[in-house]
């Protein structure tokens, strides 16, 4: 059982898309992440997303790849500058559930549930990464992470 935090992937920028949407660069290693989760049989029950194009593209490239049994979902709540707490103390951690977001709010979400404060950088992201959390005895930790570089 887990929570897979996804940070968008690469996004166009505002000249060339005025709603960000992925770049072929983003496309393609959101798919190759997507790859390796899939031969590594990540059990991904239900993808959400914000409303924002590149987190329903980087979205849409997992669902394809992972195939969860339930749709894709728009999730409020989960936009770059949204409180983390209120979503945080709601997570179901036995639903295996895959969160596509934005920067920072991936980030300070997990703060606040790794360490209980949202302010301290505990992680940081690379687009089309994975994060997966896990928690045991109330207590939150990262499980794992897959990401496009190592640095």
């Amino acid at each position: 059982m887990a929570l897979f935090l996804v940070q968008h992937g690469l996004s166009l920028s505002k000249d060339l898309d005025p709603e960000k949407g992925l770049s072929k660069a983003g496309e393609e290693v959101t798919q190759r992440i997507a790859d390796v989760a899939k031969a590594y049989a990540i059990n991904v029950t239900k993808i959400v997303h914000s409303n924002k194009k590149r987190a329903v593209q980087t979205a849409a490239i997992f669902q394809d790849t992972l195939q969860p049994t339930t749709s894709l979902e728009k999730m409020s709540g989960i936009q770059p500058l949204d409180p983390v707490i209120p979503f945080g103390d709601r997570i179901d951690p036995t639903a295996n559930l895959m969160v596509v977001g934005h920067l920072p709010f991936m980030e300070k979400l997990v703060s606040y549930l790794t360490a209980g404060i949202q302010d301290i950088r505990v992680y940081k992201f690379q687009n089309s990464g994975i994060v997966c959390l896990d928690r045991e005895d109330n207590d939150w930790y990262i499980k794992w992470t897959l990401n496009p570089t190592i640095s």
